[in-house]
């Protein structure tokens, strides 16, 4: 019979990489709560619309990328391929939001886009997301670039990138995006790759985030959308500017920058690392204002970013488990019992510990105590059984071994 194998790009994670995702969500928490954002659990399928008329229809990941599939009704439904879309019909369906009222949330979970595997990119990969609503100012931008990078420094990440830009919003884009186009007319579109030919039609912005070394240079002297923005739309940026200057944050301007997905509007912000890669994005968002209205909610600000957690683990150091109090070794199988039920006062006051099962000589069973990395070593044979007793050897200094009645050793670790 042959094996069942896992699916191409959807990887299995081992307690050793486990810990990892494990370590940034605790940071996570912990990190959040102390800017007043509260964890927000959404379901992994939605309804296909959710994502074409929020994403947009023209986008990669819409056209290429997403799970989709009619369910026994024969209505489409689709994997979510990002949160935010589903953060954002929460919030509407809840009907929680009122004016002037501010709302913080936080999700993790996996997320599923079919693209070409790679080092730090699967079909199923998982992220973590912060959301903002009901803040339209500047300062709600930057306390989500500073609360981000808070957060990756308290995982000992230090050697990032801060690339920042302003999109505009709908009153002035659409004059830079004419700009563009024309700027597009003035080259010859046939050197552009096939999905760059569509963008120019569909989307312009996408064409100067295209990573085509040839068109990446066909478009190294476009014009830039900091060169048309609307006064609205300066004094916004300069607030997150002065903002990430006063807190001392440092920065690069990148008017290249744009982001993948059609809401966006104003701030976007990437961090980015050189130490995995062709893939450096470890994390982005930016100012979605409209997504809220365009998904059949009020008018309703919007900003929030997206950490890719295989990314993020690739500049991880190797996380280890904490080492457990204690490794019992039963020498006697006729011990296997009794073993068991002492492990469990243990673990009842706290402890954290392994047994091993069946009898074993004292050899093994040392190896064993040895690769547990644990800090003591209780030994349990047929004397302990008969006497009552444990006997007691430390991993660690050289303090001599010693048996003590089980009731006095559990007594002496209260």
């Amino acid at each position: 019979m042959s094996k069942i194998q896992k699916i191409k790009g959807f990887v299995d994670l081992f307690p050793e990489e486990a810990a990892k995702f494990t370590f940034m969500e605790g940071a996570a928490r912990e990190t959040f709560s102390r800017y007043g954002f509260g964890e927000l659990r959404t379901p992994i399928l939605e309804k296909t619309e959710l994502f074409q008329k929020s994403i947009g229809e023209d986008t990669d990941v819409v056209g290429k990328e997403m799970f989709t599939f009619p369910d026994r009704k024969d209505r489409s439904l689709t994997m979510r391929p990002e949160a935010t879309a589903g953060v954002v019909r929460a919030f509407i369906e809840s009907k929680i939001h009122q004016p002037g009222k501010v709302s913080k949330y936080f999700t993790f979970g996996p997320m599923f886009r079919y693209e070409r595997p790679q080092k730090g990119r699967q079909r199923q990969f998982h992220q973590i997301n912060a959301e903002i609503f009901g803040a339209p100012e500047a300062q709600a931008d930057a306390e989500l670039i500073l609360m981000l990078k808070t957060y990756l420094n308290s995982l000992g990440l230090t050697k990032l990138v801060v690339e920042l830009n302003s999109l505009g919003c709908h009153e002035c884009r659409p004059v830079y995006k004419q700009a563009l186009t024309e700027y597009y007319k003035s080259k010859d579109k046939e050197n552009f790759c096939e999905d760059c030919r569509r963008r120019m039609e569909t989307n312009p912005l996408r064409v100067l985030d295209c990573k085509v070394p040839a068109c990446k240079e066909l478009v190294a002297d476009a014009p830039v959308i900091t060169d048309h923005l609307c006064a609205e739309c300066e004094t916004h940026f300069a607030d997150v500017k002065v903002i990430l200057d006063g807190a001392g944050l440092e920065y690069v301007l990148n008017p290249r920058l744009v982001r993948g997905l059609d809401y966006y509007v104003r701030t976007c912000f990437e961090v980015a690392s050189y130490d995995i890669g062709s893939q450096t994005a470890v994390a982005g968002g930016g100012r979605y204002d409209g997504l809220i209205r365009n998904l059949g909610g009020g008018d309703c600000a919007a900003t929030g970013f997206a950490i890719g957690m295989e990314r993020l683990a690739l500049l991880l150091d190797q996380c280890e488990a904490e080492a457990p109090d204690f490794y019992l070794a039963v020498v006697d199988q006729n011990a296997s019992n009794q073993a068991m039920l002492f492990a469990q006062q243990l673990r009842d006051k706290g402890f954290k510990g392994d047994v091993s099962f069946g009898g074993g000589s004292m050899k093994s069973r040392m190896r064993a105590a040895n690769k547990s990395g644990a800090r003591v070593c209780l030994i349990m044979g047929g004397d302990e059984l008969t006497n009552g007793t444990i006997t007691v050897k430390a991993m660690i200094g050289e303090e001599e071994q010693k048996t003590l009645p089980q009731a006095e050793f559990l007594a002496g670790i209260e």
